[in-house]
């Protein structure tokens, strides 16, 4: 080494191997190795599943406090939630009580009164628990498939209701599935009652504007308020009477229309339906109606001889000259 020069290489036990470029190079080569390696052979799917294993039982335990607040939080609203689920449940069950005595004093009377005047019993209603499977997949119509068909007993045309009230009607019938048309779908119609008025009327689905129902063929001046309760009126044989329907959500009367526009918010939920009842349709229990009395020869002859001579059980000219 020439005399005022300085080395400036470092001593052999400090070199640093090779140069950061190789380094990068060599490892970017051997991570793209591996990808397609992995990619194509799961070379390192045994590695990755001894690290997933071994790494657990740390995950859990580093979860345990963030488990401890979640949980804690959820306990003291769970609380909230269920004493004030207690609080309503005990005042329903405070009305029920009171509709409950009600309800045994009317049944007897009209037990009683149903026997003085010799009227036939009240039909009972045959039912039949089902639960929802899919809904159907046309976005223009509201239907649903339920798990009971033909073979559980299921009519068409039977009604179908939930805890809330009127659902719709069953009308397909397969095997071991059917089909429920709501009272919201466009071609559903339903016979009802306003309970405060005692006045019938038809309440159909698929409104416009949005409506879910509608009640038309009303008057402009029909006495129909917000809030007024629909019921069946039973009037068709197929709903029982008394099931809650829908109520009147408003009343548009229009001064050019002969008919008010009156829309209808349904009784039940047609969203959120998972379990329902299928009921018997009621035409089934009611009596058969009396046929036509067939007419004799005799009354066929008078019947004639009155359109003859316009006026009823008197003969025509010519027999009476004849006779």
């Amino acid at each position: 080494m020439p005399l005022g020069s300085i080395d400036r290489t470092p001593p052999p036990f400090f070199r640093q191997g090779p140069s950061a470029l190789t380094k990068l190079a060599l490892f970017s080569a051997l991570a793209v190795f591996l990808m397609a390696a992995d990619s194509r052979w799961n070379v390192t799917l045994p590695l990755r599943a001894a690290l997933a294993t071994g790494l657990l039982p740390v995950q859990r335990a580093l979860q345990v406090p963030v488990d401890l607040v979640g949980n804690g939080q959820s306990y003291f609203q769970g609380v909230k939630e269920a004493q004030s689920a207690e609080m309503a449940a005990r005042t329903q069950l405070a009305r029920q009580s009171e509709r409950a005595a009600r309800m045994e004093q009317l049944q007897s009377e009209n037990a009683s009164l149903r026997a003085l005047l010799a009227l036939q019993p009240a039909l009972q209603v045959r039912s039949l628990a089902a639960e929802l499977l899919y809904e159907a997949g046309d976005p223009y119509s509201r239907k649903l498939f339920i798990s009971r068909g033909a073979s559980a007993g299921v009519l068409a045309g039977s009604p179908v209701v939930n805890e809330a009230g009127v659902l719709g009607q069953v009308t397909e019938v397969y095997p071991l599935s059917a089909v429920v048309t709501l009272l919201t779908d466009r071609e559903a119609a339903i016979p009802v009652l306003n309970t405060r008025t005692q006045q019938r009327g038809a309440a159909f689905g698929g409104a416009e504007g949005g409506a879910a129902m509608e009640l038309r063929f009303m008057a402009g001046n029909a006495d129909v308020q917000v809030g007024d309760v629909l019921t069946t009126s039973g009037v068709d044989g197929v709903y029982p009477p008394g099931l809650a329907v829908a109520k009147v959500a408003r009343v548009d009367r229009r001064a050019d229309a002969g008919f008010a526009r009156i829309l209808l918010a349904p009784a039940a939920g047609m969203d959120n339906v998972r379990h329902l009842l299928v009921l018997e349709p009621m035409g089934l229990q009611m009596p058969a109606r009396p046929e036509a009395p067939v007419p004799d020869k005799a009354t066929v002859k008078a019947a004639g001889r009155a359109s003859a001579t316009g006026l009823p059980g008197r003969p025509a000219k010519g027999e009476e000259l004849s006779r």
